[in-house]
């Protein structure tokens, strides 16, 4: 295949010879103004006449929805059919389809949701121009008949009205005319570049305004490389959801990256709501009326700016969805608090999973180890340097000539050993698996993909051919059932020659990523199973790759055992099959900075289990970033350090002594809060609550924390406010809550200051304060896995709210099976009151544990106690050693010598 313009040439080296290319060409991707559809319905004059109008006589309610027909004014003959339904928890759901015959099929991406919602029953009433729907006692909708509007009342007050400003569009298929009017120009045929997008469907556009009435700030969005509020759009570009790969992407901007979350929250004083916008085409979001911030704001700044009034609202915030097909399918989510907005949201997209502990842990992962012996020398020097490690990576030159599924039969010739290696010592390892498939008529995966027309096609009908890593490709269609059924097969031990349950997978370049394709993707003119074009389905093409991983790595223990796998690509409902992580980010400051923010919009919007590669993708770098680095991504959900193939090597071990030992306590610190980690993650799964949140998700009525994104909570018990600039010794923190107490997780010291307070951190300081009224669960002793971890005993540090209080919980099972869901698992929660310290276990079937209580630390307790009377349920009361530190006011319960899982007080005398 020749490669004619200098663009292709340059990827194409880069494809080849890993080449770098430094900083992104803005001029590789479009801008709204460039693409078409966005230009049109950018376009649209707020003030306009709405052309869309609901049709009296055709308004029905059923017991589970309510349903009508719209007219569109300037097309007599078409109309769309609008469903509204009520769901659970205070949620809406409002379909807009073409009603009745359509020339092509309108995709819903129904793959994001996990399940059909379940409707409730709503009253009606109507008048002459608004017909009133009401849910319950504190939601009503009110619908303008013409134009058509829709308002959302929660407690009697106006939450969100739909197209207030009238630009709601739905453009119909229709024959291409003889002349093409001005307004669609570019509508049947567009260019970008030298690539031409056929548009043979020809405009199909859907979009609708929402306004936000009761939120003051708007967040989600994801995934963009900005702050977690978001900024006003008018004048600039929108946010834009077309998952590409853009490696060295800029900061602070809308700029379109490799996952799209089209899910929004609103926040103000007296609720938190959301939208959920589901399409999985190319999307544009206008946002406007926020208070804007500058985009290097610090925590001060934010402050004095909100007390200065310096960022007055302007309007109300709103946003505009702007969509380049599917239909119009969103959901409400009326809170009222943000924990319940992320609830409601992961009620319908879902949740993830528990993960196995060992994916929780360190994982060291560089393009590429060079081969078995590099992987042993890398693994076994953790050791040697008493780090602890629990998953070693290999990215794409672990193949035969970049097939998948394949082993390097010289660099990789016994993988099995390798693996076996690592799982005696209770490590794992990761290997790549991309979408794009080599066309080599040697390789048994491109001969069963063509002869079985599992590959996506090209506009013509032909199979697709695209260039990436292998150099010629073709790609698997995931949207066809035949072809997800042979990639699960080829997980299989059978089929996967080597590996055993000791690998998991990391799904990488599936935007999907085409190095000589338009905007470094496929074109949108392809054609997937079901007569569906790529640009249908484009934001979801990763989703179901993971999907599929997913059923492979389940099938092949028989669903036994948790998969664990990494994405790049995501969509909403990714959470429920994968982590994820920020891509192909830069060894700077700024970059370092973005991760908190990036985390936190995905974790939001329902996907925590998120990380950024610790030290930067491109580039080296030196040792004050790299300490810092390590010190914040052991408190991000997932903890890896990556690296591109032309850096230099950079394990550990490799810097001067004072740089290991630090990096070394960094991933010491993530292994001893190894038990915490897993009991959020549990309650995620059940609850929907994200691992890490904003501020405001657990202070929500102080308007300070609304723009602060770079301190954040580890559930609702740590506060993590990492240094994340260079040359800092002092920092200003935000310490939230009005009675709140923190407790410095070092010095155990308690800072009672509510507000912003100076911080001492020096090299060696990571400012990380443990809540009062929590108790954290930890383990101390040093392994150089999770595995060995499992029967340690456990330190509890108790730490008491101004009240005397505290209470906590810790969640067993056995790290890596889903024997928990039959019930198999240890829950016991704790609390501190009246001077006794009480552990309750409330479930404990068919689980063993071997874990003992090796320590209770009792913090900001008062020196009157000198002796603890410990009883265990069904056995005689004992003395325990108890000593105490002035310094402090630490009391510290030694060896009480009691099961995990047993019940048992402690009081103290």
């Amino acid at each position: 295949m020749l490669l004619t313009s200098t663009i292709n040439v340059v990827l194409f080296l880069v494809c080849l010879f890993g080449l770098e290319v430094h900083s992104v060409d803005r001029s590789n991707f479009k801008t709204c103004e460039q693409s078409n559809f966005c230009k049109r319905c950018r376009s649209m004059d707020k003030n306009q006449n709405s052309v869309f109008e609901l049709k009296p006589d055709s308004m029905i309610l059923t017991e589970k929805y309510f349903e009508a027909l719209i007219l569109n004014k300037n097309y007599e003959d078409v109309s769309l059919r609008m469903r509204l339904d009520g769901l659970k928890d205070s949620i809406l759901r409002l379909r807009i389809n073409k009603d009745g015959y359509q020339m092509h099929k309108r995709f819903q991406p129904v793959h994001a949701l996990v399940t059909e919602p379940i409707t409730e029953p709503m009253t009606m009433a109507r008048n002459s121009s608004t017909i009133e729907l009401e849910l319950s006692t504190n939601i009503k909708m009110y619908i303008t008949i013409a134009p058509f509007k829709l308002d959302v009342f929660f407690n009697n007050e106006l939450t969100i009205g739909v197209n207030h400003d009238n630009l709601m569009q739905f453009e119909h298929f229709r024959s291409k005319p003889e002349s093409i009017p001005d307004n669609e120009i570019g509508s049947w045929e567009e260019y970008f570049k030298e690539h031409q997008d056929s548009k043979p469907r020809g405009p199909s556009a859907v979009a609708m305004d929402f306004k936000l009435y009761t939120s003051t700030s708007l967040y989600g969005l994801p995934e963009h490389a900005d702050n977690l509020a978001l900024k006003g759009t008018y004048g600039n570009e929108p946010y834009r959801f077309y998952n590409l790969d853009v490696f060295e992407y800029e900061l602070y901007n809308g700029m379109a990256l490799y996952g799209a979350v089209p899910f929004l929250m609103g926040h103000g004083k007296k609720n938190s709501v959301g939208v959920f916008w589901l399409n999985a085409a190319e999307t544009w979001v206008d946002i406007a009326g926020v208070k804007e911030n500058s985009e290097h704001t610090s925590v001060v700044e934010s402050i004095v700016n909100l007390v200065s009034g310096s960022t007055a609202e302007k309007d109300v915030p709103k946003a505009h969805f702007m969509s380049e097909c599917g239909i119009i399918d969103f959901f409400i989510m009326l809170g009222p608090r943000p924990l319940d907005v992320t609830r409601q949201y992961s009620s319908l997209t879902g949740t993830a999973p528990l993960p196995p502990l060992y994916s929780l842990a360190y994982h060291q992962c560089r393009w590429n180890y060079n081969d078995q012996k590099d992987v042993h020398t890398v693994e076994t020097n953790f050791d040697v340097y008493d780090i602890p490690m629990d998953v070693m990576w290999l990215d794409i030159e672990y193949t035969d000539g970049k097939k998948y599924f394949t082993w390097d039969p010289i660099k990789f010739s016994d993988p099995l050993e390798m693996v076996n290696n690592l799982t005696s010592k209770g490590r794992k390892l990761v290997t790549i698996i991309d979408p794009h498939i080599k066309r080599d008529t040697n390789y048994f995966f491109h001969n069963d993909a063509l002869s079985n027309d599992y590959y996506v096609k090209n506009k013509d009908g032909n199979v697709y051919e695209g260039w990436c890593w292998p150099g010629s490709s073709s790609y698997l269609d995931f949207m066809n059932p035949r072809a997800i059924e042979y990639y699960v097969s080829r997980y299989s031990y059978d089929n996967f020659v080597g590996p055993t349950d000791g690998i998991a997978i990391w799904n990488d370049m599936n935007e999907p990523s085409v190095f000589n394709g338009p905007e470094v993707t496929m074109p949108k003119d392809c054609i997937h199973h079901g007569d569906l074009e790529h640009r249908d389905i484009h934001n979801i093409y990763g989703l179901m790759q993971v999907l599929s991983t997913y059923e492979g790595l389940l099938a092949r223990s028989s669903g036994k055992k948790r998969p664990f796998i990494l994405t790049r690509s995501h969509f909403a409902g990714t959470q429920r099959f994968a982590a994820v992580w920020t891509g192909d980010n830069m060894a700077e400051w700024s970059h370092l900075k973005i991760s908190i923010p990036m985390c936190l919009s995905l974790a939001i919007s329902g996907i925590s289990f998120c990380g950024a590669d610790v030290g930067g993708f491109f580039n080296n770098p030196d040792k004050e970033l790299i300490i810092r680095w390590y010190q914040t991504g052991a408190y991000l959900p997932f903890f890896r350090g990556h690296a591109h193939i032309d850096t230099k090597r950079r394990e550990p071990w490799l810097f001067d002594k004072q740089t290991t030992l630090l990096i070394r306590d960094a991933i010491r610190t993530r292994y001893s809060l190894l038990p915490l980690w897993y009991s959020i993650f549990r309650d995620h799964e059940l609850t929907g609550f994200p691992v890490i949140r904003p501020l405001f998700f657990e202070f929500p009525f102080e308007e300070q924390l609304n723009n602060i994104d770079s301190e954040f909570m580890v559930g609702n018990i740590l506060l993590v406010c990492p240094v994340l600039e260079q040359n800092v010794q002092e920092l200003t923190c935000y310490f939230p809550g009005h009675e709140e107490i923190w407790y410095d997780r070092d010095t155990y010291q308690p800072i009672k200051t509510n507000g912003l307070a100076k911080i001492q951190a020096p090299i060696n300081k990571v400012p990380v304060y443990q809540r009062g009224g929590t108790i954290v669960p930890i383990k101390q002793r040093v392994r150089r896995s999770s595995v060995l971890m499992r029967d340690d005993p456990y330190t509890l540090i108790v730490a008491i709210d101004h009240k005397g209080f505290a209470k906590g919980s810790l969640y067993i099972d056995d790290e890596e099976t889903f024997e928990y869901r039959d019930g198999n698992f240890a829950y016991i929660i704790y609390e501190y009151i009246n001077n006794q310290m009480i552990s309750k276990c409330l479930h404990n079937e068919g689980f063993n544990t071997k874990s003992w209580v090796e320590k209770v630390m009792i913090v900001g307790i008062p020196s009157v106690f000198t002796k603890a009377t410990v009883h265990v349920d069904g056995s005689n009361s004992f003395e325990s050693i108890v000593s105490y530190n002035t310094n402090n006011q630490v009391l510290t319960i030694r060896k009480p010598a009691i099961g995990i899982a047993q019940n048992w007080t402690i009081t103290l005398l």
